[in-house]
């Protein structure tokens, strides 16, 4: 059993480091790429300042209908588990329904909205 844990936690480490090092990678690559096409350091600054995330209230909306109609699932999974004695399965369908409902309802509320 022991050989098997040190495996895992090795492979894990290897996922991680894997992971973070395609990332650098994409953005070396990208930055190359830039400098291939004669961008000036000027230039590169202000395209990666205009691609940070920018904060938008519309997105605290969103996150917010999501967590309550996950929250929504696990109160009518745990509800029918008790009362019916229906099996924990159900959960991950209902989390699934309730998550995907409350991103269309958020789409219903701000499809009008340009600063989405």
């Amino acid at each position: 059993m022991p050989l098997t844990d040190a495996v895992f936690v090795i492979l894990l480490a290897l996922s991680v480091c894997s992971v973070i090092g395609a990332g650098i990678f994409a953005r070396h690559r990208e930055r190359m790429s830039m400098i291939e096409k004669g961008l000036k350091g000027e230039d590169m600054k202000a395209y990666f300042e205009r691609s940070a995330r920018r904060w938008s209230p519309l997105s605290s909306l969103k996150w917010g209908i999501v967590l309550v109609g996950v929250g929504g699932a696990i109160l009518l999974g745990l509800w029918l588990q008790e009362a019916y004695g229906v099996r924990g399965g159900v959960f991950p369908g209902l989390i699934a329904i309730f998550g995907g409902a409350a991103l269309v309802l958020f789409y219903v509320i701000t499809r009008n909205r340009v600063d989405q």
